[in-house]
């Protein structure tokens, strides 16, 4: 008997691809049945190596040995889901095993993950993709049932290297020449650094603020209506148009408009948007939003959040707890990122509102984004 491997990003959604297409003997890190075996990836499995794997004298930070570029890259399994990965090895070469489902999320970093462990396994069968935006037991149907060819998303794959090649070289080589410079380790990121520019800079803005004073004549009409007039600089501007309504006792309207407006419906939420809600009405990070929309996802109560479609809808929203009515996206904004000025975000509530704000911190940098092995200056 042959069968397909169906590889998913998680074991939840493994779990109602197995389901639908009825492969429900559970085994060690798979489900099987009807002619499928159906596994999953926890994420990312494959990660880009660290320099010192390159050579061992990048084990010492030194600006003499920069820029670190790869003449080939190299991958290493990640230490915590090793046990996994094997598992998915075995089944891509079982020999058994005609062909393989790439079922990740549809999105840039799904194919990312799922590739990786496809080349780490040595696996030179040939696979097909399962693109979804529902979790439905018949959207599911339907996607199985209309399998796409994997060429289809060789650019998307593509993008996804050049993300993450991008954000190694440009944070690998950062960090170490501005920990260097500056004689402590400070992490610099392609995307976590100019967000923490530009937080300072709008911060600064607001801090150099001032504010003017304005003064403004308010009538109270006969039927209960208010008329404001314009702005004056000097309150003595403002006292000399009161003098004289008050003289006069009346007014005269001199000009009157009235005009038809058309304003469209509120469109569905996108992540960003959700994101920017959440965040600003009940508190949530990027992250815990984004984990909450992929639990929707999972239990098929809205459509994949991680793209730039609209997924939720108004009613579903109001029904929800932490659904209300732009990696950013979800990168982690809520932890300490610090940069060669030691300045790092804030994600504490302020007052009746929250808000990022940039604060000085003596403390040493954050290295937990730093990879293994990169953190001896």
């Amino acid at each position: 008997m042959s069968y397909q491997l169906v590889v998913s990003e998680k074991p939840s959604v493994a779990m109602s691809y197995a389901k639908v297409l009825g492969a429900t003997n559970r085994q060690d890190g798979y489900l099987e049945g009807n002619g499928y075996l159906v596994s999953w990836c926890i994420g990312h499995l494959v990660e880009l190596a660290p320099p010192n794997v390159y050579d061992a004298k990048y084990v010492k930070w030194s600006i003499a040995d920069l820029p670190i570029v790869p003449q080939q890259w190299q991958y290493l399994v990640s230490a915590s889901t090793k046990k996994q990965f094997g598992i998915l090895q075995k089944l891509m070469n079982r020999p058994d095993v005609d062909s393989i489902i790439c079922a990740t999320d549809s999105g840039r970093e799904g194919e990312l993950i799922f590739r990786l462990v496809y080349q780490q396994a040595g696996c030179k069968k040939s696979f097909s993709r399962l693109w979804l935006s529902s979790m439905e037991e018949n959207a599911i149907r339907e996607g199985f049932a209309h399998l796409k060819p994997s060429t289809e998303y060789d650019a998307l794959y593509n993008a996804a290297l050049c993300r993450e090649r991008a954000d190694w070289m440009v944070g690998i080589n950062a960090s170490r020449l501005f920990s260097c410079l500056y004689g402590q380790p400070l992490a610099v990121g392609r995307v976590m650094t100019p967000v923490l520019a530009m937080t300072v800079v709008r911060e600064a803005a607001i801090a150099a603020f001032t504010p003017e004073k304005f003064y403004t004549v308010a009538l109270t009409l006969a039927d209960g209506g208010t008329a404001s007039s314009k702005r004056f600089a000097q309150k003595a501007d403002a006292e000399l148009l009161l003098s004289k309504c008050r003289k006069e006792g009346r007014v005269t309207v001199q000009k009157m408009e009235r005009k038809e407006k058309s304003e469209s419906p509120p469109q569905l939420y996108d992540l960003t948007a959700l994101q920017r809600d959440a965040n600003r009405l009940l508190g949530f990070t990027a992250q815990q939003t984004l984990d909450y929309a992929q639990s929707l996802y999972e239990k098929r109560l809205i459509t994949y959040p991680r793209t730039d479609s609209r997924f939720l809808t108004e009613d579903m929203a109001a029904s929800l707890p932490g659904l209300v009515t732009d990696t950013g996206r979800a990168f982690a904004v809520e932890e300490p990122i610090p940069i060669h000025v030691q300045q790092v975000i804030n994600g504490s509530k302020v007052t009746d509102h929250h808000a990022l704000l940039p604060t000085k911190s003596m403390a040493n940098a954050d290295l937990a984004a730093l990879p293994a092995g990169e953190r001896n200056v």
